[in-house]
């Protein structure tokens, strides 16, 4: 195996232009990590977000939270894997290069019907949606949910994961053709929000009672709307910060409808608690990916080397779905 590869790194705070390429050695999994030779990595807003702040002595300089590929390399402590054999994986940063390494409580087999490139589209999806629906919103069976971001690669697969589930799912949009897409993946009803007062959309569609739950991805942007959605008792979950947004609402709204507000980050989350969100993926879930029940939407795949361009792309918005980088160099 080689001594070292090639990784994108972020050289600076700053646009897409601040990710590099360097070399840089090969990692040495330590006691229960398995090294993964990565051939698509997924590109997600976090990796953004951790670009424009620049590098820090928190997390690695290289991106990138979920790969696919083959064990390249298993960790002294590890039994039951196989050099060679397929496997996704939630990671730690790291993504953007041609090895990675994840904790193996981590990493999931790829059933055969899947690519390397959808099987990368999956990891950071499946634990965002598992965590923020099922953990810190607690939503309980036949509960609604609404998705700001219905075709964004979480949320495409949150519409399919939930509605399969047996949840009424709504979803906001950007355009007709997305509105139709999420339509397509399962939701009850979508909503253009550029042109449609979903609020009143989503009570109409809902018999006045609202959604229960609310995931926004939107940094916010749509504060009182969702406010005005949500059922009595409802939970709202923010994903993004945005660009240092705001949540500005009537309190007496709040109080009224007796709503949660809150939000997460799931890279700063115990192994412990994340291993435990990756068995009940394992039992729960995994079984309807490998049936193609849950089929991961991918908007393009682009060489490792253009990172900078996969940034630019996602920072545009324009996208339906994900955005893979091709790290077979």
């Amino acid at each position: 195996m080689q001594s070292e590869q090639t990784v994108m790194v972020i050289t600076a705070a700053g646009g897409p232009e601040v990710l590099e390429p360097r070399q840089r050695p090969v990692p040495t999994p330590a006691d229960h990590e398995l090294l993964i030779r990565v051939h698509a990595a997924g590109i997600n807003r976090h990796d953004v977000n951790q670009r424009r702040r620049g590098p820090s002595t928190t997390h690695s300089d290289v991106p990138g939270l979920e790969v696919a590929g083959v064990v390249a390399g298993v960790g002294a402590k590890l039994s039951g894997w196989t050099m060679g054999e397929r496997v996704c994986a939630l990671t730690d940063g790291g993504g953007y290069g041609e090895y990675a390494v994840a904790s193996a409580a981590l990493a999931f087999r790829i059933p055969e019907r899947l690519s390397d490139v959808l099987a990368a589209a999956l990891p950071e999806a499946l634990f965002t949606v598992w965590f923020n629906f099922f953990k810190v919103a607690n939503l309980a069976p036949g509960e609604s949910v609404l998705l700001h971001g219905g075709t964004s690669g979480v949320g495409s697969i949150a519409i399919q994961l939930l509605s399969g589930l047996g949840h009424p799912v709504f979803a906001t949009c950007g355009s007709e053709d997305k509105v139709a897409l999420a339509k397509s993946l399962g939701a009850r009803e979508a909503f253009n929000y550029r042109s449609d007062n979903f609020a009143a959309g989503v009570r109409a569609a809902t018999h006045g009672h609202g959604v229960d739950v609310i995931l926004d991805m939107s940094g916010g942007r749509h504060s009182l709307r969702s406010l005005e959605s949500l059922a009595y008792r409802g939970r709202i979950v923010h994903l993004s910060p945005g660009d240092g947004a705001e949540f500005s609402v009537p309190l007496r709204l709040i109080m009224a409808k007796e709503a949660k507000i809150t939000g997460s980050l799931l890279r700063p989350l115990a192994l412990t608690d994340k291993t435990v969100i990756a068995d009940e993926l394992r039992q729960r879930i995994w079984p309807t990916i490998d049936s193609g029940k849950i089929q991961p939407l991918v908007h393009r795949v682009l060489p490792l080397r253009q990172a900078a361009e996969a940034h630019a792309i996602m920072e545009a918005a324009d996208h339906a779905g994900k955005l893979i980088l091709d790290c077979r160099e």
